[in-house]
């Protein structure tokens, strides 16, 4: 047994050919090789290469040739062919062939044998000695300076300890710069970087999918933002005008394995990339989104129709998660607790997952990424988001943003798509955790297949928010309350206040309540005076107007019809004005299922008991609120109502991002919710270390004991 493990230990190091991937282009698959063979100590030359089609790529220690030639004839022509032939790279029969399929390059590996050691030091590596084109212009001005190799070598150190160059390689430089060469190469160290942050601004100001008419919104793989090969796409229609605003591309399944690769291939340095520099990308990152504020805000309006006011809102609270993200040290501090037995400390650390992924609706397009992929990041973990097919243009430029920022590449990436692209995500072994929000049968589906797979999710589905007015709230600042959060972003919005109960008479607030919501401006949301935007689509539209006129044929009251409001100037447009229904009932379709409109519903109950039962039953609910001057009221409330998210004489009751999203019932899937501490254990999982710092002289063998106090 002995003798075996020497012999084991005594084996040179088995190396590994580079993983194979799909990559977005040529220069991405070479350098993917090139630092594979670094941390496996070989060097890789291009064989052969089609630029356009094919690049194959070759191991080799160090570059040496060896020659193979046959004694034959010099005089022969048939020696010069065996002599082009015969001479080849020998050290290593490794090759990884790339090839460009369906405009993305796909590698594999044709044999990835090793019959040589691994280089020892990496100074032996050639690429390690080579100087950048900022070295090359310094070693021009010092030695017109009179400075000698060394000296230029020392100086150049100051500012790159990590330089393995000799004075022999500066005398080369000084001797091609005498020749006049001032072309060098500005060549990139193969070595693993020690920082993460780098500024990829170029990648994005370079895009050209914003020329295109009508632009296509681009897929973000490995830190690009490249054009989906896809030949089908989706009209991101204007709901207040039915004019196509931008098209969204399905991505294809080679393009989600890219996107999956680049994060995958981002993992390891971004999770050893320190949380305080991270956190300078993000400190970085909402300095860029309060610059482009104004942009967002118009794409928001443009894509979804809600109103520059609501859009404003809609980045603005997405920002506090950025905010949020930015003091994530102290958060993610772990637990020591020293001497547990004698000599022994034990201590936990929290980690990163791996590679995660968000699937975003429909109603928030810059909030709702906002909530998820900065918090990821942060802690550690790479990130691929599907933005809603209905509004993908805010998560883009988001993206750009974070890229800016200093985001590495394939840090964050974003693919498109409707089912396809969501069975992917669920079904990816690489993707180890899932946030999922949007409408209740998806997040319901997405929960399942997910949960099949082994992964961690977080799924919030539909809701159904309730306030419960008492006889003695304030009645002129609960009814600009209810108007507000019953029709704002026009209903669409998950903490929408949809449905009140009123304890006691509601004859004295209905036609308070109808006066109020007539005054509300039902236009564009590009207009400055506009209180109230379209719903995001004609057949959003349609599904509400069905729940409405269920509601009245199952005998609820019709007190204020919004379905054929026209808006001049906007005659096509997907406009529902406010609609009010009363003396609605538990067993009505259009109460037991999420309306998602302009539509607030009025109930009736006879006592505070019987209104936190009507609240406390309902399948959906994220929050409730009560409306009382009462403390006693408010308090029993609060302790026997049945959701997690409670208001008083507040309308929505959502908490700002230091506080967990705490929704509930069938409206949350998941054991941890977003936002606060539950959105970092989320994102990260806990590793406990138990330690001893001790010498043991005269110890005769190891205990077989396990450590106790």
């Amino acid at each position: 047994m002995d003798i075996q493990i020497c012999t084991e230990l005594n084996e040179p190091q088995q190396m590994l050919p580079p993983p194979p991937g799909t990559f977005v282009d040529r220069e991405e698959l070479i350098q993917h090789v090139g630092d594979f063979a670094v941390s496996q100590g070989y060097v890789v030359t291009i064989k052969q290469s089609k630029r356009d089609r094919v690049v194959v790529l070759g191991c080799d220690r160090g570059g040496v040739y060896r020659n193979r030639r046959k004694s034959v004839d010099d005089s022969s022509s048939e020696c010069i062919r065996k002599r082009k032939t015969g001479t080849r790279l020998t050290n290593c029969p490794f090759e990884a062939v790339g090839k460009k399929d369906d405009g993305l390059w796909v590698l594999a590996i044709k044999d990835g044998t090793h019959n040589h050691e691994p280089i020892k030091d990496i100074s032996e590596h050639p690429s390690a000695r080579r100087f950048t084109e900022r070295e090359i212009l310094l070693i021009k001005e010092m030695t017109e300076a009179g400075l000698k190799p060394r000296q230029i070598l020392k100086r150049l150190r100051q500012s790159n300890p990590d330089l393995l160059s000799t004075p022999k390689h500066v005398y080369n430089v000084k001797a091609k710069l005498r020749q006049g060469n001032m072309a060098v190469r500005n060549f990139k160290s193969l070595r693993p970087q020690k920082s993460a942050v780098r500024n990829n601004y170029l990648t994005v100001t370079e895009s050209s999918w914003r020329q295109r008419n009508p632009p296509r919104v681009p897929n973000l793989l490995g830190g690009r933002f490249v054009d989906s090969q896809s030949s089908s796409s989706i009209d991101v229609l204007n709901p207040a005008t039915q004019q196509v605003v931008c098209q969204v591309p399905f991505t294809t399944n080679e393009e989600f394995k890219a996107a999956v690769f680049a994060a995958k291939r981002a993992f390891p340095l971004w999770q050893n990339t320190p949380i305080a520099t991270r956190q300078r990308i993000m400190f970085k990152f909402q300095e860029l989104i309060r610059r482009d504020i104004d942009k967002l805000a118009r794409n928001i309006t443009a894509e979804h129709g809600k109103t520059l006011k609501d859009a404003y809102d809609d980045v603005s609270r997405g920002l506090e998660d950025v905010e949020h993200a930015c003091g994530l040290a102290t958060l993610q501090m772990g637990e020591f607790v020293s001497n547990v037995c004698t000599g022994i400390d034990t201590y936990s650390i929290r980690e990163p997952l791996g590679v995660c992924a968000g699937i975003c609706p429909f109603d928030f397009p810059a909030m709702i990424p906002l909530w998820m992929f900065p918090i990821a990041v942060t802690c550690g973990n790479t990130f691929i988001l599907k933005p809603s097919e209905k509004d993908p243009g805010a998560a883009v430029m988001l993206a750009e943003l974070a890229v800016e920022a200093g985001l590495p590449n394939g840090v964050l990436n974003i693919v498109h798509g409707t089912n396809d692209i969501v069975n992917a995500i669920c079904d990816d072994e690489d993707i180890k955790a899932i946030s999922f929000v949007g409408p209740n049968v998806a997040g319901a589906y997405v929960y399942a297949r997910a949960s099949a797979k082994g992964k961690r999710i977080q799924s919030n589905v539909g809701a159904k928010n309730h306030a419960v007015v008492m006889p003695d709230a304030s009645i002129d600042a609960t009814l600009n309350t209810l108007v507000a959060a019953g029709f704002g972003a026009a209903g669409q919005k998950c903490m929408a206040l949809s449905t009140v109960v009123f304890v006691g008479s509601l004859n004295r607030w209905e036609d308070k309540l109808v006066e109020r919501a007539k005054a509300i401006k039902v236009s564009a949301g590009t207009e400055p005076d506009a209180d109230l935007g379209p719903v995001i689509s004609e057949q959003a539209k349609e599904q509400i107007c069905r729940l409405i006129q269920k509601g009245v044929d199952t005998g609820a009251k019709l007190i204020l019809d919004g379905r054929n409001i026209v808006v001049p100037g906007y005659e096509h447009g997907s406009f529902i004005g406010p609609t009010i229904l009363s003396n609605v009932t538990t067993n009505m379709e259009c109460y037991k299922e999420e309306v998602f409109g302009p539509v607030l519903l009025c109930m009736q109950a006879d006592s505070i008991e019987e209104a936190i039962n009507i609240v406390s039953r309902h399948k959906y609910s994220n929050g409730a609120s009560i409306f009382t001057t009462s403390g006693v009221a408010a308090r029993k409330f609060q302790t026997e109502i049945e959701v997690r998210q409670v208001g008083i004489n507040v309308p929505i009751s959502v908490p700002l991002p230091f506080s967990s999203f705490t929704s509930c019932k069938p409206s949350f899937a998941g054991d941890l919710n977003f936002d606060g501490k539950a959105g970092i254990q989320f994102y990260t999982q806990v590793k406990t270390v138990t330690q001893q710092w001790k010498d043991l002289p005269g110890s005769n063998g190891a205990s077989l004991e396990m450590p106790n106090s």
